[in-house]
C-alpha cells in the first residue's frame, strides 16, 4: 500500500467506524443516563441543550485506535502518541463522571486537570529526551530553527516549553468547545495540515496518527453538527487537544501549530483579555468569552459561527503550509 492510499485509508476506516458506532455509543449514553450539564452563567440559549449525552469523546478515541490498529500503525512514536491522547482523555472522563454524578456543571478542580495534564505531559516528552528524538522546532517562513542544546540545560528546557504546548493546547481545545460541530471540525482541520506538515518532515507515521485522527473527529461531528445529538465532554477535547500538541512536537512542528491552531489561540486570548480586562478595570472586552460565545451573544446562529471558525481553520492551516514553503 502506498503512503497516500494508507493516509486516505486511515482517515476513512476512523471516519466509517465512528459513523457505525455513533447511534449505539449516544443509545448507551441516553441509557446510562450521561447527560450534560449547562452552566447558567452561559448564553441562555444553550440551557434548552441540557440532557444532551456527553462523554462522546470515547468514540472519537475509540474510532481512533480502532483505525490505528486496521492499518497497522504502530511505531514507538504512534504508541506514546496514543499514550498522551488517552491519558488526557482519562482525565477528561473523570471530569465528566464527577459533572454528571454530581449533576452540577464543574467536574475536577482545575488545579487536580493541571497536576494530571502535567503529569501525563511529562512522560510523553520525558520518552522524547529518552530516546533523543529531534527536539529542534522548525520556524515558519525561515529556514531557522528553535534549538535546546543537548545536556545541559538544553533538556530541562525543552522539556519545559513541550509540557507547555501540551497542556496549553489541551485547555484551549477544551475551551474551543462550546458550540455544536465547533471543537470536531477544527480540530480535524487542524490535524490535516499538521499531517501534511509531518509528511514534509519525512514522519508518514505521524501523518497517519493525524490523518487517522481527522477522519474520527469529523465522524464525530456527523452526530455531534448542530442541533448536536452528542458532546464529545472533556472526555474528547481534553484528549484532541493533546494529540494536536503531540503530533506538533513531535514533527518538530510546534511553531506552525501556533498559526494552524490559531482558533484555539485566540479562544484563549479571548478569555485571558476578558478576565484581566474585568479584574483590573471591571469592564469586560467581549460579551461573553470564550470568543465563540462572543458572536452568539452579538446575533450571529451556531451554524454561522462553527462555518466561518471551519473557514478560517482552513485559511490558517494553508498559511502554516506557505509558511513551511517559503522560506
Amino acid at each position: 500500500m502506498t503512503l497516500l492510499l494508507k493516509l486516505l485509508f486511515a482517515a476513512l476506516v476512523s471516519f466509517i467506524i465512528a459513523l457505525v458506532f455513533g447511534p449505539f455509543t449516544i443509545k448507551m449514553l441516553h441509557r446510562f443516563k450521561f447527560g450534560q450539564s449547562i452552566r447558567s452563567d452561559g448564553p441562555q440559549s444553550h440551557l434548552k441543550k441540557a440532557g444532551t449525552p456527553t462523554m462522546g469523546g470515547i468514540l472519537i478515541l475509540f474510532s481512533l485506535v480502532i483505525g490505528l490498529l486496521i492499518v497497522r500503525a504502530s511505531s514507538p512514536v504512534i504508541l506514546w502518541l496514543l499514550f498522551l491522547t488517552l491519558s488526557f482523555g482519562l482525565i477528561g472522563l473523570l471530569d465528566d463522571m464527577i459533572i454528571i454524578i454530581t449533576k452540577k456543571s464543574l467536574g475536577l478542580t482545575a488545579r487536580q486537570k493541571l497536576l494530571g495534564q502535567i503529569l501525563f505531559a511529562s512522560l510523553a516528552v520525558l520518552f522524547m529526551i529518552h530516546y533523543q528524538l529531534p527536539t529542534a522546532q522548525q520556524i515558519p517562513f525561515t529556514n531557522l530553527k528553535l534549538t535546546f542544546p543537548a545536556g545541559g540545560f538544553g533538556n530541562p528546557i525543552f522539556f519545559l516549553y513541550a509540557v507547555f504546548v501540551i497542556v496549553a493546547f489541551s485547555n484551549a481545545v477544551n475551551l474551543t468547545d462550546g458550540l455544536d460541530g465547533l471543537a470536531g471540525g477544527t480540530t480535524a482541520i487542524a490535524a490535516l495540515f499538521l499531517g501534511v506538515l509531518a509528511l514534509f518532515q519525512r514522519q508518514p507515521q505521524l501523518a497517519v496518527f493525524a490523518f487517522a485522527l481527522a477522519g474520527a473527529c469529523i465522524g464525530f461531528v456527523w452526530f455531534n453538527g448542530p442541533p448536536a445529538q452528542v458532546f464529545m465532554g472533556d472526555t474528547g477535547s481534553l484528549a484532541l487537544g493533546a494529540a494536536l500538541a503531540g503530533i506538533a512536537i513531535f514533527s518538530q512542528m510546534s511553531l506552525f501549530f501556533v498559526i494552524i491552531g490559531g482558533i484555539f489561540v485566540a479562544e484563549v486570548l479571548s478569555v485571558t483579555i476578558q478576565v484581566t480586562s474585568f479584574k483590573t478595570t471591571g469592564k469586560r472586552v467581549f460579551r461573553m468569552s470564550p470568543l465563540h460565545h462572543h458572536f452568539e451573544l452579538g446575533g450571529m446562529v451556531e451554524p454561522k459561527i462553527m462555518i466561518r471558525f471551519w473557514i478560517i481553520g482552513i485559511v490558517l492551516g494553508v498559511i502554516g503550509i506557505l509558511g513551511y514553503l517559503v522560506r
